[in-house]
């Protein structure tokens, strides 16, 4: 009895494992790094050797920056960035490493280098706090029930 619950527990467990989470929407998204980002700025900095780490597109209107694992930003577009979710790189123009927010842009950049569409236009951006970010998509588990098998009969003690 006990092999049979050891079994099922470790099918459980492999399954659950496969799983990052609950699929989040666009707009689920934008709202949880929304929640976790500071008042807008008119301007930050992004360091021009080492630039920007990752980026995260949120749709076709918002995108998240990060220049460490725990600074970044949330840059929303005046109007749709077209080809953001597919392209495989980005470029952002600025001044000196100095980025205005309703100055400056994205550009969407194929894997050949390539431009996939008009540079989008950034219409607002505010500090990220990637630590909260973090802590709050950890918090965001899946969870199911499941009917129990036949058979099983509570533990002794």
């Amino acid at each position: 009895m006990k092999r049979i619950l050891i079994v099922l527990s470790l099918a459980l467990l492999s399954t659950g494992c496969a799983h990052s989470g609950p699929a989040l929407t666009t707009a689920e998204r934008v709202e949880l790094y929304r929640a976790h980002a500071g008042t807008p700025v008119a301007s930050f900095n992004i360091d021009r050797v080492a630039g920007v780490n990752r980026w995260t597109p949120l749709g076709d209107q918002a995108l998240a920056i990060w220049n460490t694992a725990n600074r970044g930003y949330l840059l929303e577009f005046r109007t749709r960035c077209n080809g953001l979710s597919f392209a495989s790189s980005i470029t952002i123009s600025n001044s000196a490493g100095l980025v205005n927010a309703r100055l400056d842009s994205v550009q969407p950049r194929a894997a050949n280098g390539s431009t996939i569409s008009q540079p989008c236009r950034i219409s607002s951006a505010r500090p990220l706090d990637g630590r909260a970010l973090n802590d709050a998509k950890r918090e965001l588990r899946d969870a199911s029930v499941v009917d129990r098998p036949e058979g099983v009969t509570p533990e002794e003690e």
